[in-house]
C-alpha cells in the first residue's frame, strides 16, 4: 500500500492539515460512526498523530469542528422566520441519515457537547413556537422531547445500511408526528 502521508511542510501547512484532518473525520464519523479510531483519521488526511493532536486534543474538539459547519446551517434555516419545524427537523434529518455521529454526539454527556445539545435545542425554539402558534404540534411538545426523537432516530439509522435510512427515517417520523400532533393529545 503506498505511503499516503504528506512531506512536513512545517507550520505553513497547518491550516491545510487541519481541513484534511475535518474533512477525513467527517467521511470516517459517517461511515465508522463517532467512535471511528483516530489513527484511521489522521491516515486518512495523510498527517501524523502527532498533527491531529496539536489540531485538536481529543475527540470531542474533533467533532465539534466538524459538525460545526452542520450547525451553522441549522442556526441559519431555524433563524429565518419563513422556516418550518419540518424544514428544521428534516435538515437534521439529513444530517443525522448522511451521519448518525451527528445525533449520537449531540447525545453524549461531555459538558462540550451538552453545550451544543443546547444550542440545538435553542435553535428548535422558534420553529417550534411557529408550530404552536399554527395549531401543528401539542403545546407539551419541547425542545428537548424533539432532539431525544431525532436522537431516537438516529440511534435507529446507526444500525441499518446507509442504503436504507431515507426510507427508515421517514417512517420513525411518521410515527414520532403521531404523538407530537394535537389531536394525540390525551382527552382528544
Amino acid at each position: 500500500m503506498p505511503n499516503t502521508r504528506r512531506p512536513n511542510r512545517g507550520p505553513s501547512a497547518a491550516a491545510e492539515n487541519r481541513a484534511a484532518l475535518i474533512a477525513a473525520a467527517r467521511e470516517l464519523f459517517a461511515t465508522d460512526g463517532f467512535d471511528a479510531p483516530l489513527t484511521s483519521i489522521a491516515k486518512a488526511a495523510g498527517v501524523g498523530q502527532g498533527s491531529l493532536y496539536r489540531h485538536f486534543p481529543d475527540r470531542v474538539s474533533l467533532a465539534l469542528a466538524v459538525f460545526d459547519d452542520g450547525i451553522r446551517a441549522l442556526e441559519a434555516l431555524a433563524a429565518d422566520p419563513a422556516a418550518t419545524l419540518d424544514d428544521v427537523l428534516e435538515l437534521m434529518t439529513e444530517q443525522a441519515i448522511a451521519s448518525t455521529a451527528f445525533i449520537a454526539m449531540v447525545s453524549a454527556t461531555d459538558p462540550r457537547i451538552m453545550r451544543l445539545r443546547y444550542q440545538v435545542e435553542a435553535l428548535l425554539e422558534g420553529p417550534l413556537a411557529r408550530a404552536w402558534e399554527a395549531g401543528l404540534v401539542r403545546e407539551q411538545v419541547t425542545t428537548e422531547d424533539l432532539v431525544t426523537a431525532l436522537g431516537m432516530i438516529a440511534g435507529l439509522l446507526a444500525k441499518i445500511p446507509a442504503d436504507m435510512r431515507r426510507e427508515t427515517a421517514d417512517r420513525a417520523w411518521l410515527l414520532l408526528r403521531k404523538g407530537l400532533e394535537p389531536s394525540a393529545a390525551p382527552g382528544r
